[in-house]
């Protein structure tokens, strides 16, 4: 790969894991609304029914659903696998807001970066240096500065959190699970071809179990809330797949640690404002949690501009050999 093309992958990257933080960073505000008129499954249900029509109408276009022609049977089973743990990871999460605040959740989400990164090392053979080992230690205790208001030790003894807590972490197993399974099959299949496929599967196992009779006692501006989280399926996780093809997993990872700083500001933003003031409350975040943030926010850029300059000095200093 030249220079060039490796500092196109680096911008389409960036590009695509920055819209994918976005909206999975406002995406609790509408799961945590959803929850009062929807079950969790039925929401899956239409999230992928609207991600995979879209996704459909856009592969038939370009010409791509080729791609599953003569696939071998480890890649089928591959793809049956992930979308199997997406859905066990959209719907265990959606689950879990009924035992923890939204605040809370994303906390004990944040698992799924570091985990991802080592699977990263394990599976794809990507290696750490020791100035990114440094930035995950930087991300990881500027998450504990961030959070500390959410570690209150005698509430993590309410069986209702501990409860909450254990949903979240096979959540986390579940996605991060679906990720790196996704990567390994990005030789054969686009990301938007993987997703295509774990729509349709996933319309197919949950439908049994979905009440639409739901969708017919909803008011408009409950469909705006479900039509969002339609629209957020099928963006952020097309960003996200797009990302993975594009960066190597710890890049993308730890871009994902800011995630909860973007979700903790926009609730923020929700309560300052007025709106749904009997579903959500101030985090009252403290001068040690914006110390926090600013740790996490210097650790993502640094793993990511870094090594990027250090690749354009050693092509510059490579080019003035010649």
């Amino acid at each position: 790969m030249t220079a060039e093309q490796q500092s196109a992958n680096n911008r389409l990257g960036l590009i695509f894991v920055s819209i994918a933080v976005f909206f999975w960073g406002i995406l609790p505000i509408a799961l945590k609304l959803s929850g009062s008129f929807i079950t969790p499954v039925t929401l899956t249900w239409f999230r992928f029914l609207m991600a995979l029509v879209v996704t459909l109408l856009i592969q038939w276009k370009v010409g791509a659903l080729r791609q599953f022609v003569g696939l071998p049977r480890a890649i089928w089973l591959k793809l049956i696998l992930a979308g199997v743990l997406l859905m066990c990871n959209y719907v265990s999460f959606v689950y879990s807001l009924s035992y923890l605040a939204p605040g809370t959740a994303q906390l004990n989400f944040q698992t799924a970066p570091f985990f991802l990164a080592f699977g990263g090392v394990l599976f794809f053979k990507e290696r750490f240096n020791a100035f990114q080992l440094s930035c995950f230690a930087t991300l990881a205790l500027g998450m504990l500065m961030f959070f500390h208001p959410q570690l209150d030790m005698d509430q993590a003894r309410d069986e209702q959190v501990l409860i909450g807590i254990m949903i979240v972490q096979f959540s986390v197993m579940s996605w991060t699970s679906y990720a790196l399974l996704q990567k390994s099959v990005s030789q054969r299949l686009s990301p938007s071809n993987v997703l295509l496929f774990i729509y349709g599967l996933g319309i197919l196992a949950m439908a049994p179990f979905s009440d639409f009779s739901q969708f017919d006692a909803m008011t408009l501006p409950q469909w705006w809330i479900v039509l969002f989280c339609g629209a957020n399926t099928l963006i952020a996780y097309g960003c996200f797949g797009q990302a993975m093809h594009y960066w190597p997993t710890a890049q993308v990872s730890a871009m994902l640690s800011l995630t909860p700083v973007l979700s903790f500001t926009v609730t923020e933003l929700v309560v300052s404002l007025g709106w749904w003031s009997g579903v959500f409350s101030s985090a009252n975040i403290d001068m040690l949690s914006l110390m926090g943030i600013v740790l996490i926010v210097s650790a993502v850029f640094a793993v990511q501009i870094v090594p990027m300059y250090q690749k354009r000095k050693q092509a510059k200093a490579f080019r003035t050999v010649l």
